[in-house]
């Protein structure tokens, strides 16, 4: 399991990567760097992804710093993090605290 310790610390240390993906996904949709940062350091994790490939990702729930309820998606690739999508949530996906998501209806 990924700990949001290990990610802030990696952060801390400029350890961290943007895929290109995400810069691509940060771009449309207004996101800076410095929301991520937020967002990461002071965040909390809240889901796991132990079977992503090629490494273990998680979802972070927290702030970009006009306030606005961001989630992050890193990887934790054992030296480094890299983070892979961001994007603000919406009730569509996910209940009114933003950090259940729904049961999808069959």
């Amino acid at each position: 399991m990924i700990n949001i310790k290990t990610l802030q610390s990696y952060y801390m240390q400029d350890r961290i990567i943007i895929s290109v993906h995400a810069q691509e996904r940060l771009r449309q949709r207004n996101i800076r760097q410095r929301d991520i940062k937020n967002c990461i350091m002071s965040g909390e994790i809240i889901e796991q992804y132990p079977d992503d490939y090629p490494f273990p990702s998680c979802l972070i729930f927290g702030y970009a710093i006009d306030n606005k309820v961001l989630h992050v998606v890193v990887s934790d690739e054992g030296s480094i993090g890299r983070i892979i999508t961001a994007y603000f949530p919406n009730r569509d996906k996910f209940e009114a605290d933003l950090k259940t998501r729904k049961e999808r209806m069959s």
